[in-house]
């Protein structure tokens, strides 16, 4: 029987970082995954070049039955650790947008960098080697049993770093859910977050034109303490809405709730037609079209039966505020949204009332820690979500190594 100090289940994005975190610090660590081929979801994410972190990361951008969670782990490895590692690899990063750093050449850069750290740290990894089963045991050496593809595995701890749902082709499971729900584990609710959202066909027949338009909204989505606004960039598609903006909302979005929506959330419309009123010639299309996309404006006026050559003096005030009131909170009610397939991560997961914020270890079963994507902890677009991937496995590695110097 194969014997180690600790083995990680999941070789993602966390998996990785957990494994080489323990490993340096003088555990014997075990790395298994199922999956053929490494870490695809790194690979595959930021267009391919790796939002790795966001320089602004901090408790308030993330989400949770249990909000305060994370507070521990984001606050003891923070996005300018891991911008350091980064640097230290030598890998070319730059800044995107609001704080986000992605990659100069490629993903696997990232990959790279995890892989060293693990081969600094002694970390031994079987895959592809799928575990078929965890038990629990004492017999004053481990605490546990895995059944693998390649034999039974002793471990003193495990770690459970398979995180969501998402993208099922690239190997996603609930193995993680599966686990946490045998050993007596609540989970909140799975449900696709950073996801495009659908519209029935007939309601969306009349932006379908639309399509490939896009432009800065504020756009707010939840209900009570939950609901949040973002201002981020908004995509028309033949389907429905896409962009950040729709991506950061869907996590927040309930079915049977509306989306509130403002076009050009810097303008005061109220204040900026009645002006064009008093003062412009133009026609009410071309006027919109000063802070809309031109198709945008010319399908917003036919929206609202207002001829989109009429200039702006011969426009009524009922009009124009009827106008206004629907650029600034356009109220839209979607169906759905695209699923797994397209989902970014995976929002609730495993419940973290359950869980120990310091080392990320189970309350309910002592040795079993769960870290990542698993966790009811879901970040936004951005970068939050790996650097939970980060902060969280840094935090149970630091643990396991305490727990192993204290016997």
């Amino acid at each position: 029987m194969k014997r180690v100090d600790v083995a990680v289940i999941g070789a993602g994005a966390a998996g990785l970082f957990c494994a080489a975190q323990a490993g340096q610090r003088g555990l014997r660590v075990l790395l298994l995954d199922h999956a053929g081929k490494l870490a695809e979801k790194i690979r595959i994410s930021g267009g391919g070049r790796c939002n790795f972190t966001n320089r602004d990361a901090s408790p308030v951008q993330f989400h949770s039955a249990n909000p305060h969670f994370c507070r521990s782990a984001l606050a003891r490895y923070t996005p300018q650790d891991f911008i350091a590692l980064v640097q230290r690899h030598r890998v070319a990063f730059h800044e995107k947008h609001r704080g986000q750093l992605f990659c100069d050449e490629s993903s696997q850069d990232i990959i790279d960098l995890l892989l060293r750290e693990c081969e600094a740290g002694g970390v031994e990894r079987w895959q592809p080697c799928a575990v078929a089963g965890v038990q629990a045991r004492e017999d004053g050496t481990a605490r546990w049993t895995l059944e693998t593809a390649r034999g039974p595995v002793a471990a003193r701890s495990v770690v459970v770093a398979t995180g969501g749902l998402p993208v099922p082709a690239i190997g996603a499971t609930d193995f993680g859910l599966r686990l946490a729900r045998q050993f007596g584990h609540a989970i909140v609710e799975p449900r696709p977050a950073l996801v495009p959202l659908t519209f029935d066909a007939a309601d969306w027949a009349p932006f379908a034109a639309l399509a490939g338009v896009s432009l800065e909204v504020g756009i707010a989505a939840g209900s009570g303490k939950g609901r949040q606004r973002f201002v981020e960039d908004l995509l028309f598609t033949h389907r429905g809405l896409s962009g950040p903006a729709v991506l950061q909302a869907s996590s927040y979005w309930r079915p049977g709730e509306a989306l509130e929506i403002a076009l050009a959330p810097g303008i005061d419309w109220p204040e900026a037609l009645a002006r064009a009123k008093a003062s412009s010639r133009r026609q009410l299309g071309n006027e919109l079209a000063q802070h809309l996309p031109q198709r945008l404006a010319q399908a917003w006026a036919d929206r609202l039966g207002l001829p989109a050559s009429r200039p702006m003096p011969e426009v009524g005030d009922k009009a124009l505020r009827q106008l206004a009131g629907s650029l600034q909170a356009w109220r839209v009610q979607p169906a759905g949204t695209e699923g797994w397939k397209k989902a970014e991560v995976m929002a609730g997961g495993v419940d973290t009332r359950e869980i120990d914020s310091r080392t990320l270890e189970s309350r309910r079963a002592p040795g079993l820690h769960f870290v990542g994507e698993v966790l009811d902890v879901t970040g936004w677009l951005g970068g939050y979500n790996f650097q939970w991937a980060w902060a969280s496995a840094h935090a149970c590695a630091e643990a396991l190594a305490q727990a192993q110097v204290s016997g």
